[in-house]
């Protein structure tokens, strides 16, 4: 046994104590005074020997931890042989803008004291020779110029999404479909209707872009309505007669309690006699049928009437 700490601990070291840290006397020493008596509720600190409550976590004179045993820095500093700035980074705790005179710049590193990688220029030091780019290979390009050169490098009606952030951001996407509606003036939908107005004559539809909700019904400045597909001079149609939508692979139509109802029908086949009632899902070849004469057919547009609806 080589001595006893001030604390009591025997220790197999001769420097410090192998318990608690604190410096070791030989035995056979000069024997410390007995530290007074406490009370009942009070216990010892075993690092400096001042007196604490029994519930206490820190020593209140010299900061040992007692549920942990920690030392305080200094103790630990001292038992490693560090200065002092360099304790807190041996204890394992942060260091402090006090302690290391820091300026307490919140942008500052915590890494500024590891050493630099291999191949990093010094600033202070001037602009350093750089290794040789290997044979063959092309220079590297910046992400500004590389989002460019996709965009160049896309084949025709694909374009690149803005809002992907997915570890494919840059690559082309294909372009979402665009699709019209077609309005005709339909002679056999209107000989059943029994109008009191005339059908106007008969021509070339008209194109209408759709967008993913539109409105279909009559204009009207005077109540702010103004329908993506309107039906013109058809007054057995709603000013708000149905609703038009897609969730990008599917398009539906809804009746907006109009006053004649719509209806939706094939291609082929007889006239529908029954409205729809909520929304109805079309299909590929379905008619929408409103008011007094005007049918409404649902396509994808063709390159030149992308180009001229723009």
């Amino acid at each position: 046994m080589a001595g006893i700490c001030e604390a009591g601990h025997r220790s197999a070291t001769d420097d410090y104590c192998d318990v608690c840290g604190l410096p070791v006397r030989p035995l056979g020493g000069p024997v410390p005074p007995a530290p007074s008596p406490l009370p009942p509720s009070s216990q010892r600190c075993p690092n400096c020997g001042a007196a604490n409550p029994l519930d206490a976590l820190f020593c209140e004179a010299c900061g040992y931890d007692y549920t942990t045993g920690t030392l305080p820095r200094s103790d630990v500093a001292g038992m490693l042989g560090l200065r002092p700035s360099d304790a807190p980074r041996a204890a394992g705790v942060p260091e402090d803008a006090g302690d290391t005179g820091d300026t307490g710049d919140d942008d500052a590193s915590p890494l500024a004291d590891a050493a630099e990688p291999p191949g990093q220029l010094d600033p202070a030091a001037g602009a350093a020779e750089q290794p040789p780019e290997p044979a063959g290979l092309p220079a590297p390009t910046a992400p500004a110029e590389q989002d460019a050169q996709a965009e160049q490098d896309a084949p025709a009606g694909i374009e690149a999404s803005p809002l992907d952030d997915s570890p494919t951001k840059g690559r082309p996407a294909p372009r979402r479909e665009t699709f019209v509606a077609e309005v005709w003036i339909d002679p056999d939908w209107y000989d059943v209707q029994s109008s009191p107005d005339a059908m106007p004559s008969v021509g070339l539809p008209e194109t209408v872009k759709l967008s993913a909700s539109n409105l279909i019904g009559r204009e009207s400045r005077s109540r702010g309505i103004v329908p993506e597909v309107d039906c013109g001079v058809d007054t057995g149609c709603s000013r708000r007669q149905a609703m038009l939508t897609t969730d990008g692979r599917r398009w539906y139509v809804e009746d907006l309690a109009s006053a004649n109802g719509t209806y939706v029908g094939p291609a082929a086949g007889p006239l529908p006699t029954e409205p729809i009632v909520g929304r109805k899902e079309l299909g590929p070849d379905d008619r929408i049928y409103v008011g007094a004469w005007t049918r409404i057919v649902v396509r994808k547009a063709s390159r030149e009437e992308i180009d001229a609806l723009g």
